[in-house]
């Protein structure tokens, strides 16, 4: 591993298009398991200039009847769901209006062949709902275990929203992109080199006065994110670097589901297995096994036993136990890392890796969502029932395992 480097990581807000079909699909994720836990959801979401189309399987208690149709008043919650979503995120736009937008349902019932080989049957445990691999990663450069660069990307943007909706900075629109350069050095973030910050604003905050009034305020926000000292008067700022950004948002650009992957995991930081999350019950491999994957990498780090923590898990559709666990702690380690995959298998609180246990032990099977679809889905707070991914609670565990 290098020692000496720049590393690079952007987020985007919740109003980007494609966080906005984020979104949305994971708020029709928590509609249907509000109403059946064990419902199957795999809802994909395209935005566009006024317009928002679903398409995708499910099934569930409530959704859908036994013979494919509609459970009654189902389809009007959804259309609700999806105008409600876009108005909490902001939306009241000439181009994009929660309001008047145009709708448009294409989910249907979930293929009979898929849902043989995931149900629990018989003798059989439920399976996987695909194959894949998934990735967790940890490590102590943050307070929330992340990489830096990530983090304060997703704080920042996170700041500028919460402003907005506060009346605190009211020339702002939803739509934003933030990008965070931080220089390495004894693998340790020492400076911030580059910040790169776009934000759609109304009208006027292009020229003069009121474009200073916006950069400043976004510089503002930067120095009250980042740690004392990673700031300087070496560190470049590119603030709308464009320009004027007054068209944005789904009437600016398409958003689909799934394309910001890696700004929901660790922001280049670590591999990805390639699969998204939003839209999917945690049957889906993609989504429940990348989320025990940075639990266990998390508690990893945070019981002392490496500073970087890299874990894979892999699953085959319909198979119950995943096919390979690996562990890398990238020489950081204060064990082997053979020795942390044994005592993950040891641990029985967990009850193992299956896709049931994995739902069971961190309680997936529930309305919680919608908040993971933007700003990451990693490095957040647990609190109730939300990020439950998140708890340090197999530290002591993880601890006695390895002391044998």
């Amino acid at each position: 591993m290098r020692k000496t480097y720049l590393f690079t990581s952007e987020s985007v807000s919740e109003g980007h298009p494609d966080k906005v079909a984020d979104q949305i699909s994971d708020a029709i994720v928590d509609l249907f398991l509000s109403k059946d836990p064990e419902a199957r959801v795999a809802c994909e979401t395209l935005v566009s200039t006024n317009r928002v189309i679903l398409a995708g399987e499910i099934r569930g208690e409530g959704v859908m009847t036994p013979t494919g149709e509609w459970a009654p008043g189902i389809k009007r919650e959804i259309e609700d769901k999806v105008r409600a979503t876009v108005k909490r995120i902001g939306y009241e736009q000439d181009g994009f209006h929660w309001d008047n937008l145009t709708f448009e349902n294409f989910l249907h019932a979930q293929s009979a062949h898929i849902a043989q080989g995931v149900d629990a049957s018989g003798n059989k445990d439920e399976g996987a709902g695909d194959q894949g691999i998934m990735f967790g990663f940890a490590c102590d450069e943050t307070p929330d275990l992340m990489p830096a660069a990530i983090d304060y990307s997703h704080k920042i943007l996170e700041r500028l929203a919460a402003d907005r909706h506060g009346g605190k900075a009211p020339f702002l629109e939803p739509d934003a992109k933030s990008q965070v350069t931080l220089r390495y050095e004894d693998g340790r973030p020492v400076a911030c080199t580059a910040v790169v910050v776009s934000t759609q604003h109304i009208e006027g905050y292009d020229k003069a006065e009121k474009e200073a009034e916006l950069k400043d305020y976004v510089k503002g926000v930067v120095a009250d994110i980042l740690p004392d000292g990673l700031l300087s008067g070496d560190t470049v700022y590119h603030i709308n670097p464009t320009g004027s950004f007054v068209i944005g948002g789904p009437d600016g650009d398409a958003g689909l589901t799934g394309r910001k992957i890696i700004v929901d995991t660790y922001g280049g930081a670590a591999p990805h297995g390639g699969g998204a999350f939003s839209g999917k019950d945690p049957t889906k491999v993609d989504r429940s096994a990348a989320y025990i994957s940075r639990y266990l990498a998390k508690n990893i780090v945070a019981a002392g036993l490496a500073r970087r923590c890299t874990i894979q898990l892999a699953y085959a559709i319909g198979v119950s136990q995943p096919l390979s666990l690996y562990v890398d702690t990238h020489g950081t380690g204060n064990v082997p890392d053979d020795a942390i995959e044994a005592a993950i298998f040891s641990i029985d609180t967990l009850g193992g890796l299956t896709p049931r246990a994995i739902r069971t032990h961190l309680g997936l099977n529930k309305p919680i969502y919608e908040k993971s679809a933007a700003y990451g889905h990693f490095g957040r707070t647990a609190e109730g029932d939300y990020f439950p991914w998140e708890r340090t609670d197999l530290v002591e565990e993880l601890k006695s395992a390895v002391a044998g």
